[in-house]
Parts: structure tokens; sequence; C-alpha cells
């Protein structure tokens, strides 16, 4: 197939459409190359970039040109910057994804919409999501997934689009914007500086290796049912505070500089997802296990430092790390 990937630029996005690209599929990517868009995720690949917006319409017309399938991966995408501002999440992730549905009914290209376990809410409880659980965003980022993914089966039932929803669980792995816990303890390691961890750590999260995540959705892509929903989870339950363990004694960096920081508003105490719609209609099934893949993610990180020290040297970076962990960081628990 010809394939557009949007946001194929940032961390799982170019992951996937370099899986496409080696699988004999021809890709493109549209990416507005904002703070985690990173040319650098694609280089040396030969796949096509063009830079743009999915809510503008004639941009992506223009990039889904000759395409059989549209995959959708562009999205504001960290919980943090959403409770700091979250006026583009809306945007990007309810304006966007109507868009690419208009472009989809005019072309009857096959659609997938890549979405997240965050939009089924805290799951202290107990138990593990399933697709036809109702969604309970709880998080500005998370509320713009929802509504984006709302779209899907009302363009489905009303106008007979074929397309998917996945909603992967906590992604991992090389390439991954230094803002997120696993990159962001593994760089701050690296170069022995506080790793600030949220209230008690005792947060719990699914974590799922990116190459088996864009498995997931490529299953779909190639095998999803219009109107369907898949959960795509790594089946690793892990807390904060291990993982943060877990990178220390990786990188041999100093204990003392796990540092225990006021939590975030609102924050989720677990998520779980229930991946088996996914095993028994598409045979997809997560393929590496957390510690093999926290290890070559560290290895990664350790291995190209020019490439994630160029972003957290920029303005950008150093000004988001200021306004969220200095005064964390100056009062820690």
């Amino acid at each position: 197939m010809r394939v557009l990937v949007t946001g194929g630029a940032g961390f799982i996005g170019s992951c996937f459409a370099k899986r496409l690209q080696r699988a004999g599929d021809e890709v493109v990517v549209l990416d507005k190359l904002t703070y985690s868009g990173n040319p650098a995720n694609l280089e040396g690949s030969g796949i096509e970039l063009v830079v743009g917006d999915i809510c503008d319409p004639q941009a992506a017309e223009q990039a889904a040109q000759g395409c059989e399938a549209i995959v959708n991966f562009a999205a504001e995408t960290h919980v943090d910057r959403s409770i700091l501002g979250a006026t583009d999440f809306g945007r990007t992730e309810f304006v966007g994804t109507q868009t690419l549905l208009e472009l989809v009914r005019k072309t009857d290209a096959r659609y997938v919409q890549v979405s997240t376990d965050e939009v089924y809410g805290d799951l202290e409880a107990g138990g593990s999501s399933r697709e036809v659980d109702l969604v309970r965003p709880s998080s500005p980022y998370s509320v713009a997934k929802a509504a984006g993914d709302l779209h899907i089966p009302a363009y489905v039932r009303t106008f007979g689009v074929h397309a998917c929803i996945t909603r992967g669980s906590n992604t991992y792995g090389p390439n991954q914007y230094p803002e997120k816990l696993i990159p962001l303890f593994v760089t701050n390691a690296l170069e022995s500086k506080p790793l600030p961890l949220y209230g008690d750590g005792r947060q719990i999260r699914d974590w799922l290796f990116v190459e088996d995540h864009c498995a997931g959705i490529e299953a779909v892509l190639r095998a999803g049912k219009p109107g369907e929903t898949y959960n795509i989870g790594g089946g690793h339950e892990v807390e904060n505070i291990e993982i943060a363990n877990s990178i220390i004694e990786l990188t041999g960096a100093a204990p003392e500089l796990l540092q225990y920081v006021e939590d975030r508003p609102g924050h989720d105490r677990r998520y779980s997802l229930d991946c088996s719609k996914a095993g028994s209609e598409l045979g997809w099934q997560p393929a590496v296990p957390f510690a093999e893949g926290l290890a070559q993610t560290v290895a990664w990180y350790h291995d190209n430092r020019s490439w994630w020290e160029s972003i957290k040297s920029g303005r950008h970076y150093r000004e988001y790390y200021e306004r969220q962990y200095a005064e964390r960081l100056a009062s820690g628990e």
C-alpha cells in the first residue's frame, strides 16, 4: 500500500513508518514538526517527509495523494504539558482527527486512529480495561484523545468509512523525546542529574516496547474491522519506583539521585489493558519482555547521546523542564 503516516516524525510514528517501509509499503509522513517531531528520526530511511498540519485540509489532502491508508499518530502527547496548557491538545486531537476523516470520506482510504489507554481512566480498584468500557478521561490530554476517538464510530456509521481505533499502553524505546518517565530518567541518570519521581512512586502503568506497539497497529491496519477498537498493551504492569530503581542499576547512577517530588495534579494510579481481542482476532501478541526492552532502551540512549543532548540543551526543552520541575526539585519531599 501507499500509506500516509501523520505525526510520523515522532517517536512511535517514525518507528511505524520505517516498519511499513521494511514490509514493502510506500510511506509518506506528514508532520508539523513541533517540539517532539524530529526529522532525525527518519534520517537515512528515504521516507518522504511533508511538513504540515493535520488541521489544514489542503496540506492533508496534498500529502495523502494516492494513499490507500492513513494512520494518525499526530497528537500533543504529554499529560504534564496538557496540564500546563490544554488548548493545542483539543485542536490537534479533535479538529485534526475530523479533518483527516473528511479526507477519508473523499478518498475511501483505510484509516487507523492511534489512541491511548489513558482514555479509560484510573483502574486503582483493579481489573483491566476492555474495548467496550466507557471512557473516563481524567486529564486534559486524555480528554482530547477521547474526543478525537469519538469521531470514529460516528463516521463509520454515518458515512461508511473504513476506520479503526487502537489504544496503546505506555510505550517506551529508542528515539523517545526525553520528557516521559523512562527517557527522562535514563538521560538524567546519564548526566548525574536528579530523577524527579512524582508522589510516592507507586503509580502503575502497563509498559509496551515500541516495536511491539507498532506491530499491533500494523495488524489493525491490515486486518482490523471498520468501527472496531483494539487494545494494544504490553502485559507488564510496573510501579514507577521499580522503573526508577532499574534505571539506576542499568546506568550505574548514584541511588541518591532519586528524588521524590510533588505529585502531578489528578495523577491516575493505575492503567491496565485487556488485549485478548487483538490476540484472538488479529493474532497479535507483545514479544519483548520489559526487562529486555528497558535494557535495550538504556543502551540506545547511552550510545546516542548526541541525539538527546541536542534536544535537552535547546531553549524549548530547558524552558519546559524549568517550569515543570525547578520548584518541585527545590522543595523535594
